[in-house]
């Protein structure tokens, strides 16, 4: 198993995401801390980690919040000795779609300060634990807008550009204490429309360009080289490898996959 005897955080753990990536993290063998804004949505995810065999604790934690955040983590390397693993998942609506004339300083601001924002606070925290231990990997979640162009993309564009800025840079300090970083860019994932807030938000962007949202996903899924969008299935399977031993001289990477809508 890729993950055996591996303590993993996930933050956002009941979203989509995250509860995908904790569904195959547990199958490969890893202990789990799941945490999240949402009890229920926490709960249903662990049942279905729970049922690969999986232990698996939840708790109810602000990621944007450093003290409750730090807070967690070390309640979780007291509890389990150790911290191996830990993923930002963590995802919210933001505005999209909308030229900047029509776009607020707020609106535009929102994903920009608050991924980075999210980011910043779980690794810090879960990186104190892994220094400590020289052993640990950190994972985050970009977007393909930071390397598209196009009418709507400019906060997105700013705060996927900013996370993988921020997780190269995070790379480069923590290597030397054997702590690796690694960022996957995803595409909009085509299972996740209905449990997710990508749905509500590419449902107002169809909208606004006067198409149905089923005749909207079917043109992004034609402008990917493999004539698909990728599936939560796909970026959790990717992330445990990440996350594994197998993956063990891989840091400072930005993982592309958007199914051939970027091509690096």
């Amino acid at each position: 198993m890729l993950l055996e005897n591996k303590v993993a955080v996930i933050h956002g753990g009941g979203g989509s995401i995250g509860s995908a990536a904790a569904r195959v993290f547990a199958r490969e063998g890893a202990r789990l801390f799941l945490a999240g804004r949402s009890l229920p949505r926490l709960e249903a995810a662990a049942s279905l980690a729970r049922v690969e065999g999986a232990e698996v604790s939840v708790a109810v934690v602000d990621a944007m919040d450093q003290a409750a955040v730090d807070r967690h983590i070390d309640e979780v390397a007291q509890a389990a000795g150790r911290i191996d693993v830990a993923l930002n998942a963590v995802g919210f609506d933001h505005v999209q779609g909308l030229p900047i004339a029509e776009t607020s300083l707020d609106d535009y601001l929102h994903p920009v300060v608050g991924y980075l924002r999210t980011n910043f606070v779980t690794a810090k925290a879960a990186s104190r634990h892994m220094v400590a231990q020289h052993d640990g990997v950190i994972l985050t979640i970009s977007t393909p807008g930071a390397r598209l162009t196009g009418r709507g993309l400019i906060g997105n564009a700013a705060q996927s550009a900013g996370l993988e800025g921020f997780s190269r840079a995070l790379a480069g300090e923590l290597g030397p204490d054997g702590v690796r970083v690694v960022c996957v860019r995803p595409h909009a994932m085509s299972d996740a429309l209905a449990t997710s807030y990508t749905g509500e938000m590419f449902g107002r962007i169809a909208d606004a360009g006067g198409i149905a949202m089923d005749e909207w996903v079917t043109g992004l899924s034609g402008m990917t080289l493999l004539g698909r969008l990728p599936k939560l299935e796909d970026v959790a399977e990717y992330l445990a490898f990440a996350a594994s031993d197998r993956a063990h001289s891989m840091t400072g990477a930005i993982a592309n996959l958007s199914a051939g809508a970027l091509v690096d």
